[in-house]
This record gives structure tokens, C-alpha cells and sequence, in this order.
């Protein structure tokens, strides 16, 4: 696999190669495309833009077109005159194909919106302060001090957000019951907050 250091191939290889091409020579092929896979991927990255990356790579279309000039050189014996054809053949191949692949996602490149169109007008997600984390960690122990210890398993399922039902099905409490219990508890931190206890 030699290739000259700009990738091109003189005249003569060039004509080897094609000929080896045209008997379905892998290791003719891979020297063609190691010598323009290089150059041809960069004609597709001139095109691409950040929408498209999202869908395809420009290795994606050049191993597409490798694909297409293999099938030729064995089904149909193409034959370049110069190294300089060779190369115009597969710029030109190269964009086609591109033009395909950007043709097949077109349409949900259409659709697509950046996720900031749909989140704009939103409010913020609100986080607590840590003052605001503080504060409610002196308010819990409070509500837990002035509870008894058997309250305490009915408190933190009211604070996770369980019905009353669910808490009376797991404590055996009656619905009432527990309404009165959280009365009770909240009048003690009224009074306590107010200074009376």
C-alpha cells in the first residue's frame, strides 16, 4: 500500500490499479481508499453542519460511496484516464452521496427543534437554600419533640406525602383520630412558636 505523502497516485499505479479494481482486488481497494478516504471525508465536513452531525458522519457517507465505486469498477469497468479524473470522480461521487444522505434526514431535520424552544417561558426549577434546608430540619425535630414517640411513624408518612387513609391502614389509626393528632400537634407548635409553652 504505497500512496505518495498528498495522496495522489501517478499515472502508471493508477492504471495497475484500475485494472486489479475490475477483478475485484480488495487489496487494490483499500489502497485507493486509504490514499482519498482522507481528502473525501474532508469535502463532506466543509458540508456538514451541527444539525447533521447529530445524524450521520462524513465516514458514513465516504464508506457509502466506497461502496457504490467498488460496484462499478467490477460491474461496469470504469477507466480514468489520470489521477486527476480518478479524483474529480470522487469529489463528485462524495457529494452525491451526500446530498442522498441529507435528502433521507431531511425531513426530520424539518421537525426538529432545539429542546430551548419548548423550555422557553418555563419557570426555573426551584431549589432550597441551604437557609431554607436549615430551617426545615429545626422545624421537623421540633414537631418530633413535641410528639410522642408513637406519633412519630404517623408524622413522617404525613410528611412524605401519604393520605390519611394509607396512614390509617399502616398505623391502625383511625381517620379522625389522626386529623385530631395533627390538630393537636399544630396548635402545641402554634402555642410554642407564640411563646405560651
Amino acid at each position: 500500500m504505497t500512496a505518495t505523502s498528498q495522496g495522489a497516485i501517478n499515472h502508471d499505479r493508477l492504471i495497475g490499479l484500475c485494472e486489479r479494481l475490475g477483478r475485484g482486488d480488495t487489496a487494490a481497494a483499500e489502497e485507493v481508499f486509504l490514499s482519498y478516504e482522507p481528502y473525501l471525508r474532508m469535502v463532506v465536513r466543509r458540508r456538514l453542519t451541527p444539525r447533521l452531525r447529530a445524524k450521520f458522519d462524513s465516514i458514513d457517507v465516504v464508506q457509502s460511496v466506497w461502496a457504490q465505486v467498488l460496484h462499478g469498477f467490477r460491474d461496469t469497468c470504469w477507466d480514468f484516464p489520470d489521477e486527476a479524473h480518478l479524483k474529480a470522480f470522487l469529489i463528485r461521487a462524495t457529494l452525491n452521496c451526500f446530498i442522498s444522505f441529507y435528502r433521507q434526514h431531511r425531513t426530520s431535520l424539518e421537525r426538529e427543534q432545539p429542546l430551548s424552544s419548548y423550555t422557553e417561558g418555563m419557570p426555573e426549577s426551584r431549589q432550597d437554600r441551604p437557609s431554607e434546608v436549615v430551617q426545615a430540619d429545626e422545624l421537623w425535630d421540633q414537631l418530633l419533640a413535641l410528639s410522642p414517640p408513637d406519633h412519630h411513624e404517623l408524622l413522617r408518612l404525613k410528611n412524605r406525602g401519604v393520605s390519611l387513609a394509607e396512614i390509617a391502614s399502616r398505623t391502625g389509626l383511625h381517620e379522625s383520630s389522626i386529623r385530631r393528632i395533627l390538630y393537636r400537634l399544630e396548635d402545641r407548635f402554634d402555642a410554642l412558636q407564640a411563646g405560651w409553652a
